[in-house]
């Protein structure tokens, strides 16, 4: 057994699609498969169960890919022990995240991570969904996710950062401008100016008036949060942001924010990343960012840092 094999097998297991496995290996599906079947081969059991419909991990593949985890999580602490680099202050994070979290709601911690970390380079690659977010991270295009939907993968670490909740946005001139909270009734009477379909926002929208059991008319989509704002604080209806998105505009009196009556519209936004050893300078960007919670808490209130 070799940590060769074992880095094959964790990329297999995480991906459980030895295609993709092999591009981020950069190797050939042959060879890929030749390694697994030779540690299957040296370990007596088979780590995989194949079907029609691609390859999930058995019982003793559950076993192998913790132990496999443990092992070469050591073996790259201890390269960076010995080769004096357990703390770099060099280094890249990719990050993955919706465009309106990353501009509205990350930003002040990005800024503060690159003054205090100016070797480590902070790169981004907008999604629209938390799919892409997570096939970011498991494809190698990401190494730290932020997400607002639940997300489900045994390869990966979830993380809560900070609860925020959607909110009725409206222009300052609307009928409703000058209330604190609409009924749900009052909703349904307006045009709505929203996100696309498969965005976070718009699903929670979406599930809340399944829940509450009304269509509202809608005015436009779209996946720009700055054109979204405009064109709601033009009339051109109302639409649903958490409060750290509209913090500017409700600050100037552009925009007003109404809770709907009897609901709270909450959501948990995460930090995602593999469930394995991670680089150093992704270590650092990861813990600095659980060091923010409280600073995150009062962003997505809409209070200033």
């Amino acid at each position: 057994m070799e940590l060769w094999q074992l880095r094959t097998f964790r990329i297999v297991a995480e991906t459980l699609n030895f295609t993709q496995a092999a591009k981020q290996l950069n190797l050939t599906q042959s060879a890929v498969s030749h390694q697994i079947k030779a540690l299957e081969t040296d370990l007596g059991e088979p780590l995989f169960i194949r079907a029609k419909r691609g390859v999930r991990l058995s019982e003793s593949g559950k076993v192998v890919l913790e132990h496999a985890e443990r092992i070469l999580d050591e073996a790259q602490t201890l390269r960076e022990r010995v080769s004096g680099h357990e703390h770099p202050a060099t280094g890249q994070v990719r990050v993955a995240a919706a465009t309106q979290a990353l501009v509205y709601l990350f930003a002040p911690c990005f800024e503060s991570f690159m003054r205090a970390h100016p070797g480590i380079e902070l790169s981004f690659r907008t999604t629209v969904s938390t799919e892409q977010t997570i096939a970011g991270i498991l494809d190698g295009a990401a190494d730290i996710g932020f997400a607002s939907w639940p997300v489900y993968s045994p390869a990966l670490k979830v993380e809560a950062l900070v609860d925020d909740e959607l909110l009725l946005i409206v222009g300052q001139h609307h009928r409703l401008a000058k209330k604190r909270s609409v009924a749900v009734k009052e909703i349904e009477r307006e045009r709505l100016v929203l996100f696309e379909r498969g965005s976070s926002i718009r699903r929670a929208t979406d599930q809340f008036f399944d829940q509450v059991g009304i269509r509202p008319a809608l005015a436009l989509e779209s996946n720009d949060t700055y054109f979204i704002k405009l064109m709601t604080e033009h009339g051109w209806g109302m639409t649903l942001l958490p409060a750290w998105a509209v913090r500017e505009e409700v600050k100037a009196g552009k925009l007003a924010q109404l809770r709907i009556a009897g609901h709270t519209l909450r959501r948990s936004v995460k930090m995602v990343s593999l469930g394995r050893f991670l680089p150093s300078a992704t270590r650092t960007f990861h813990s600095f960012m659980l060091s923010q919670k409280e600073g995150l808490r009062r962003l997505a209130k809409g209070e200033p840092v």
